[in-house]
C-alpha cells in the first residue's frame, strides 16, 4: 500500500492507498501503530477497522503478493 494522503481520526493517523479508486469508490485506508497495522473500508463507516499485529500483516501481504 503506497501512502497517498493522511488524516487523523480516533487517535490514529490514517492514509489512503494510492491504489484506491480516484473517485473515492474503492477506498482502502490504513494506519500503523507501534504494535499493529489497521485497515478500514472508508465506504462503510458503520464497520470497525481491522487490526492485526505487524508480523501477521507481513505474512498476509506476502500471501497476497503470491496469490
Amino acid at each position: 500500500m503506497v501512502r497517498a494522503r493522511s488524516y487523523e481520526h480516533g487517535g490514529l493517523v490514517w492514509f489512503k492507498s494510492s491504489y484506491s479508486g480516484s473517485r473515492g469508490d474503492d477506498c482502502v485506508e490504513g494506519a500503523v501503530t507501534e504494535q499493529s497495522v489497521c485497515v478500514t473500508d472508508s465506504k462503510d463507516v458503520t464497520r470497525p477497522h481491522f487490526a492485526g499485529g505487524r508480523e501477521e500483516w507481513s505474512r498476509f501481504v506476502g500471501f497476497a503478493a503470491r496469490a
